[in-house]
């Protein structure tokens, strides 16, 4: 299994569909943290669900999905880019059991931010009886008026989802829908087990659930882990903490190290990049590269 999301059509019954698997990504995103298995299981569920809605949204930029909660799940964060680009974490109270479920009260927030501008749109969800793939689909149904169903599992080291949403139909050009094909294709959905999510090729996949159906697939968007963290931002949040502070940090410590909590890279300045930090223009010089 490779990391990939996978757009198709089922023609005949004027539904289209997204696919995502994730092997190597989520080796990486878990490298940060050993997560118990229930916070493992939402993380990994909700990268899946953020590449899934990459497919079926058109934007460029980063999408994200961001938990808000006072529970002992403290945080939850995933991002992709329209290019394949993944990152995702969570935190966690350790003294606490954390459920499988979201926390009561808990928001999920969507947000999408434009490459090309400094808009930003955001949507807010309050998931009911704390189920992710019921949160997806109440989404859909309030910011884009589609009818959804979405399937995310996380299991044996892997991820997977598939989402399937009904194709618009031009009555202009002469297009029919398919009354009962929407009906069909989810009930076919729901036949699909978890094990074969994770484990068969989507072509596989596809051929299994929709076999009698007329479906059509586009060539696979290869996903990656990509964190955005770099030397250059880095140091640019020092200077934006301001002079006197870095230099009492640097004084009690003798340098200032940063972590990043998605990639575990590590980033260090001693007195003398400090010294250049401040002598030098915004922004400061330095790999921006993602990585």
């Amino acid at each position: 299994m490779s990391d990939l999301l996978q757009k198709f059509v089922i023609e005949k019954a004027g539904v289209r569909g997204v696919v995502v698997q994730l092997d190597e990504v989520w080796v990486q995103a878990q490298s940060s943290a050993d997560y118990p298995p229930n916070v493992a299981s939402l993380l990994g569920r909700s990268l899946v669900a953020v590449a899934l809605m990459t497919g079926t949204i058109k934007f460029r930029g980063r999408l994200s999905i961001q938990l808000r909660t006072e529970s002992a799940l403290r945080l939850l964060f995933v991002e992709c880019s329209e290019q394949g680009a993944l990152r995702g974490l969570a935190r966690w109270d350790e003294a606490s059991d954390v459920a499988a479920t979201l926390p009561e009260g808990a928001l999920l927030a969507i947000t999408i931010e434009h490459a090309d501008s400094d808009k930003r749109q955001q949507g807010l969800i309050a998931p009911e009886g704390g189920d992710l793939e019921v949160a997806f689909v109440h989404y859909f149904e309030q910011s884009e008026q589609l009818p959804t169903r979405i399937m995310l599992v996380e299991r044996h080291g892997r991820c997977a989802g598939m989402l399937l949403q009904p194709l618009a139909i031009d009555a202009a050009a002469g297009q029919r829908r398919d009354e009962d094909g929407w009906n069909r294709v989810s009930h076919l959905l729901a036949t699909l087990s978890a094990d074969e999510l994770v484990t068969l090729p989507p072509n596989d996949m596809l051929l299994r659930l929709f076999h009698e159906e007329d479906v059509r697939v586009f060539d696979p968007r290869p996903l990656r882990f990509e964190c955005s963290c770099s030397r250059a931002r880095v140091a640019n949040m020092l200077r934006s903490l301001g002079k006197d502070e870095v230099e009492a940090t640097l004084a009690a410590e003798g340098s200032i190290g940063v972590t990043c909590e998605f990639c575990n890279s590590e980033y260090r300045f001693d007195a003398v990049d400090a010294a250049e930090l401040f002598a030098a223009p915004m922004p400061v010089p330095g790999s921006d590269t993602a990585h």
